[in-house]
């Protein structure tokens, strides 16, 4: 072999070893089932990621909780074992408290009003969770949360009756039912359904499409309306990695997170009514509160809860951040 074509070799050799070192593989976990409209998204992110990126940057997903709770997700992120996850509001609050803003009871009375604060507030949460060493990619709500029981749900008295699911570990959901005068069981997100088949517990907090994919409405009877809260949900990855991907590539792959993940929540969204009116079919009824002052009661004491956290839980001026553009939002309608 002449010395050129050995130069030459070499330098392929070089290159091909470059090209296969700058490849970033995140590997990315979340609660939610494969063939779920959650994955099916999350997948074609991937898919266009990869060909944006020309496959330097891909996705290897865990999906259905094989990697363990939200808690346990953090942990190996943080660790190194995973690089990203899609995340509830709890487990969004366990690495940025102050995103447990975007769960309050009764802060959002619609789809709207959820909208003009992610939107108006993303480049302030973006910052929030890169103190905490994450990247935030886009948001994928969870949608409005409804109490799931065995028995009808019309007023306070009604729900202190209930042996209620709280999330372990969840302060805000903890605040509101101390607020309520309840004392709810805490558990892991996998042990509900057990829980409800032993009678351990009755009554559970969802949104209609994830009561649906985690098989709790098989056990529920009545579904309150109006719904308490709306829950978030977004898509970190960790900032370590994040650093790792040029800055062209991180560009790409925002914008089509970004998008990808919007289309995600509208998807969400209509789960969510599908899901309803198949537990209407299925004859699991609609519950509303029993007069126009009991449903007042719920949220007064919501209301209560947002002012009790703010300065602990998050910082009281986010408070008024998104109170404000919800004020806005509503004076424009």
């Amino acid at each position: 072999m002449s010395h050129i074509a050995a130069l030459a070799l070499l330098c392929l050799l070089t290159l091909l070893g470059t090209e296969s070192q700058a490849q970033t593989v995140i590997k990315f976990a979340t609660v939610a089932p494969r063939n779920s409209t959650w994955m099916n998204i999350m997948e074609q992110l991937d898919t266009e990621v990869q060909k944006a990126t020309a496959g330097t940057v891909k996705f290897k997903f865990y999906p259905g909780g094989v990697q363990g709770d939200e808690k346990d997700v953090i942990r190996k992120i943080r660790i190194g074992q995973l690089h990203g996850g899609g995340f509830t509001g709890v487990g969004l609050g366990l690495i940025q408290p102050q995103s447990r803003v975007l769960d309050l009871p009764f802060l959002f009375r619609s789809p709207a009003e959820v909208d003009t604060v992610l939107e108006g507030l993303f480049g302030t949460f973006s910052t929030l969770f890169e103190e905490k060493d994450f990247v935030l990619l886009g948001w994928a709500e969870v949608g409005f949360v409804h109490f799931f029981t065995r028995e009808p749900v019309r007023s306070l008295a009604d729900l202190s009756q209930q042996k209620l699911w709280i999330w372990e570990g969840d302060p805000l959901a903890g605040a509101y039912f101390q607020e309520l005068g309840l004392k709810p069981i805490p558990l892991a997100l996998p042990d509900v359904l057990t829980s409800f088949q032993t009678g351990l517990i009755n009554g559970a907090y969802a949104s209609p499409y994830a009561a649906s994919v985690l098989q709790w409405q098989s056990r529920a009877r009545y579904v309150s309306d109006p719904p308490m809260a709306c829950a978030a949900g977004a898509v970190l990855v960790s900032r370590k990695l994040w650093d790792q991907i040029p800055a062209a590539q991180q560009t790409k792959v925002r914008e089509i997170a970004r998008r990808k993940l919007r289309q995600l929540t509208l998807a969400s969204r209509k789960d969510n009514q599908t899901a309803l009116a198949a537990f209407a079919k299925a004859g699991i009824q609609q519950v509303k509160p029993l007069s126009e002052a009991e449903a007042q009661k719920f949220e007064a004491l919501g209301i209560r809860v947002q002012d009790k956290l703010a300065g602990s839980l998050y910082d009281a001026k986010l408070l008024e951040k998104a109170r404000q553009l919800i004020k806005a939002r509503r004076t424009r309608k």
